[in-house]
């Protein structure tokens, strides 16, 4: 009998009697990170990383029992021997894994492989059984390494200021947003935070995290900003919070920026193709590594990535149908 399985609840383990992050209210839900995609509320029981648990708190308004546990340290449930370690994708990120009679499993939730040097750098992890999201599961989403990435936004805020515009960046508020924050420049400017970034930065100074930049607030003097950057959720693109910083330019910082298209239909002035997901390389790299026979694929292009793997590995490669979605982290 597999170890996991998906039914109406979500990524289930009957030997354990527990699910991974369950998009239907359960008894006991192991949490791979904060998103709203994978965290989701009305559970008994939550376990997840203890970076995660101020997060969980802050989204889902919970006091329901939460159980913050760290990387790399066993415990058993029902028999099942669980141990979570670093995913990369964000601050308290992680991938799930599973073992009973001699076979493991991996589950990686969201992942990414370049170090950001905020969140723990992933951890590869050998299995029997390999479940991995495929957000950029083509050939065409290679990105830049984030360095370079960070050095164009600094430089592109700088010549916005110069020239007297205010820069807005548009990134999630739960990961992409605190990367851009740890990296920006602040000789540069003044940094200010959307309310959503700035909650979730409070959230994460519970456990150790300090990001720069002041909340913007309804009596702040918007007129006295020049030459700021300010850091906002996408949601706020095109709403009339944003254009209350008038002069400005705004930029998109998503993986999906690596085709122009994607910054078109945002109506951006310029796009940058940081992700906190694997692109195609790392995404091989990543299958590569797990050693498994069989690899299960979630949210992306799944069809497509298991053709390849199959053909490229020889490897049993097959779609898990799953309703995570980055684009509800938007939402989150």
């Amino acid at each position: 009998m597999a170890l996991l399985t998906i039914n109406e609840n979500g990524l289930y383990c009957k030997q354990g009697d527990f699910y991974i992050d369950p998009w239907r209210p359960v008894k006991v839900a192991l949490i791979t990170h904060g998103h709203s995609d994978h965290m989701r509320w009305g559970m008994k029981h939550y376990i997840c990383h203890q970076h995660t648990v101020p997060i969980l708190r802050l989204r889902l308004g919970i006091e329901q029992s939460v159980q913050g546990v760290e990387y790399g340290e066993p415990f058993e449930i029902n028999g099942v021997s669980v141990s979570f370690h670093p995913a990369g994708h964000i601050i308290g990120s992680s991938q799930i894994r599973l073992s009973y009679r001699g076979e493991v499993w991996v589950f990686t939730g969201d992942y990414k492989m370049e170090p950001d040097g905020v969140s723990a750098p992933f951890e590869s992890l050998l299995c029997d059984h390999f479940i991995s999201e495929c957000t950029f599961g083509l050939p065409v989403y290679r990105f830049p390494r984030a360095t370079v990435l960070y050095q164009a936004i600094n430089d592109w805020w700088k010549s916005n200021a110069q020239q007297g515009y205010n820069t807005v960046l548009y990134g999630y508020s739960l990961g992409k947003a605190q990367n851009i924050l740890a990296h920006l420049d602040k000789s540069i400017g003044d940094i200010y935070l959307h309310g959503a970034v700035a909650n979730v930065n409070e959230a994460l100074e519970e456990v150790g995290f300090h990001f720069p930049g002041v909340r913007m607030t309804t009596d702040m003097d918007r007129q006295s900003m020049e030459g700021a950057v300010i850091v906002a959720p996408p949601s706020a693109n095109n709403t009339p919070w944003v254009k209350k910083l008038k002069p400005y330019r705004e930029g998109m910082c998503s993986g999906w920026m690596q085709l122009r298209g994607s910054r078109r239909r945002r109506s951006v002035d310029k796009g940058f193709a940081l992700s906190d997901h694997c692109d195609w390389n790392q995404l091989n790299i990543a299958v590569e590594q797990s050693g498994a026979s069989h690899v299960y694929l979630t949210h992306g292009y799944e069809v497509n990535f298991a053709r390849w793997l199959a053909e490229r590995y020889q490897v049993e490669a097959a779609v898990l149908k799953t309703l995570y979605n980055d684009e509800m982290e938007e939402e989150g």
